[in-house]
């Protein structure tokens, strides 16, 4: 797994989102994850949103499932983003990206929850749980910024 930390105004521990993938993706039976995990912010996530799903706005995480190869592809997450959904729910940033990333590795092992009647929501749930990852708020207070997608 690659972790490219091209934004600059937050710490963020590589090797912590690093271990939650490798448990998350353990937890779907799947071994040695071959990954790349960008983690970027409003300008970059706006312009991949832009691009990819005709969207003027940056979302929080975004999915690219990698065609024809071995590597289910990158998921690429916005820290700006990341930090307002934290503070409005009332946790870590810390918590909130690790959510993030096991969204956006659930898309890569393709599963969808525009289309599949609550199943990948529940997973997710699952896996929270398992991971001790708990999202304060969830349900009780929509964030507009709340928008993932598989370009």
């Amino acid at each position: 797994m690659t972790i490219l930390n091209r934004q600059r105004r937050r710490r963020i521990s590589a090797p912590g989102l690093r271990s939650i993938l490798e448990l998350a993706a353990a937890m779907q039976d799947v071994q040695d994850l071959e990954m790349t995990l960008v983690l970027g912010g409003d300008r970059l996530l706006g312009s991949l949103n832009a691009r990819f799903r005709r969207s003027a706005y940056p979302t929080d995480v975004l999915a690219f499932v990698a065609e024809g190869n071995n590597e289910p592809g990158d998921v690429v997450i916005n820290v700006e983003a990341a930090a307002r959904q934290a503070r409005q729910r009332g946790h870590s940033l810390r918590s909130e990206l690790a959510v993030l990333a096991i969204h956006g590795l659930l898309h890569l092992l393709g599963h969808d929850h525009e289309t599949d009647g609550g199943r990948m929501r529940r997973l997710e749930t699952r896996i929270r749980r398992r991971l001790l990852l708990e999202r304060p708020n969830v349900g009780r207070r929509r964030v507009k910024n709340r928008a993932c997608s598989v370009p």
